[in-house]
């Protein structure tokens, strides 16, 4: 029987692609509560049936691989702008490559133009003729409109000409932002890049019994393996722990461990990665929607996955990026001044502070967060991830102050680690934190 969560889902699936959506509206029509609404939107969310667009809303979007996830098409676009479609409409589901403003004489923007692209322009009826007979698609800002032999012209070379009421700058913006934000979300490992399927794994029925547990862990050498009833649905997870001292003939049914932990492919491998640590988990079963097996999830290959995450280079930054180019090592420049731990400086910026310009809390947050980790790397060569914050101010740190971070590790554990970090300003305590994370495992 399809759960509340599913109902949603499936009706979500089912919705017009660019159809916009609410908690409050899904909860009134299916008649469920507005959490229940929300989680599932927001699961929506993370396997690709929508995308929250600053101005725009929640909207139903098509779902997409994600090696193409760093790509808009520009019917997507049309929803980003608040658009108008004037003609061409049976090009909207091709990909926009790039964006080109129409802001210079016609003979010179001839060479920008190429296939695909995206002519930003105001109402120049020559540009929008020539982008078009270019293979490029045009968008009109300023709520202009254009002839009828032009939106003819659209629909003949099958590239959407389109029209909002924002300008220029705004919609470039809009949809440089766009772009940049499918990036960042490119950049972010997902369970479906590191689980074995299905397949290539070892698991049991309920009708199974504790001698054919013991052959499969023999076989593997591995002590944990997930339960599945008849239609493949996960129902359980059997230990090691859990046969002890069981009799061979007794069913895998009565001694598994029921309402297993479970992960799903579109879940980042951060949060898996934090729980498994936490629960102390070697091994996760990955599920479908309707809980069918799909695959499993190792310790190892989630640990392998974390440091090859903070290792790599972004391709595009985000705000936690910005904040931690701006951290500075203290370099050493005597033996008086060596360390067991680093000290770091940090330069107050306008992009930094609140509306009364002082630093903002969230800002804070993310140095001591930062220098927290870097502090745990550079001393112990361990990744980490952060479990907990108390931050304290004690004076308002304004704009263009120059920080001094002082980190002191206070327990050091083979999984966690508690620190102390101290800021100052001109040799004064302006703030402190008291921070607990965990060392990830070294691959």
């Amino acid at each position: 029987m399809a759960t509340k969560h599913d109902l949603i889902l499936n009706y979500i699936e089912s919705l017009a692609i660019g159809e916009r959506i609410s908690v409050r509206g899904i909860a009134k029509e299916l008649n469920v509560s507005e959490g229940t609404a929300y989680r599932a939107i927001k699961d929506a969310e993370n396997v690709g049936l929508v995308s929250t667009i600053q101005r725009v809303g929640t909207i139903r979007i098509e779902r997409k691989l994600k090696k193409h996830i760093e790509r808009l098409t520009f019917r997507e676009v049309v929803q980003i702008i608040e658009g108008e479609v004037l003609g061409g409409e049976a090009g909207l589901n091709k990909v926009l490559h790039k964006f080109v403003i129409g802001a210079m004489k016609e003979e010179a923007m001839e060479r920008y133009i190429t296939p695909d692209s995206l002519m930003i322009v105001g109402n120049r009826e020559e540009v929008h003729q020539m982008a078009l007979e270019d293979g490029a698609a045009v968008l009109i800002t300023g709520g202009f409109k254009t002839t009828p032999e032009i939106c003819r012209l659209a629909d003949e070379v099958e590239m959407p000409i389109l029209s909002t009421t924002y300008d220029t700058f705004t919609v470039a913006t809009m949809i440089n932002r766009a772009l940049s934000d499918q990036l960042i979300k490119k950049d972010i490992m997902l369970v479906s890049d590191i689980y074995v399927p299905i397949e290539k794994t070892m698991y049991l029925n309920t009708q199974d019994t504790v001698k054919d547990y013991k052959k499969i862990a023999e076989l593997t050498n591995h002590s944990r393996f997930p339960v599945v009833n008849r239609s493949m649905r996960l129902v359980g997870i059997v230990t090691a722990k859990d046969i002890l001292e069981k009799p061979d003939k007794q069913s895998i049914e009565r001694v598994m461990t029921k309402d297993p932990i479970f992960v799903k492919r579109e879940m980042s491998i951060a949060s898996v990665s934090h729980q498994m640590i936490w629960d102390g988990l070697e091994v996760m079963a990955v599920v479908s929607d309707d809980l069918t097996l799909v695959g499993l999830v190792s310790r190892q290959d989630v640990m392998k996955a974390m440091q090859l995450v903070q290792r790599q280079t972004q391709m595009s930054d985000t705000i936690s990026d910005q904040i931690a180019g701006e951290i500075q090592l203290i370099e050493e420049d005597s033996e008086d001044r060596k360390k067991d731990v680093p000290e770091f400086v940090f330069a107050v910026t306008p992009q930094m502070v609140n509306e009364v310009g002082t630093i903002s809390f969230g800002v804070l947050s993310e140095i001591v967060a930062n220098v927290t980790k870097r502090t745990l790397y550079l001393s112990q060569r361990r990744n980490t991830w952060i479990e907990q914050v108390n931050l304290h101010y004690f004076r308002l740190i304004q704009l263009e102050s120059q920080l001094v971070i002082k980190p002191r590790i206070l327990e050091l554990g083979r999984r966690s680690a508690k620190l102390d970090i101290e800021v100052y300003m001109e040799n004064t305590l302006v703030a402190k934190a008291l921070v607990v994370c965990q060392l990830l495992e070294r691959p």
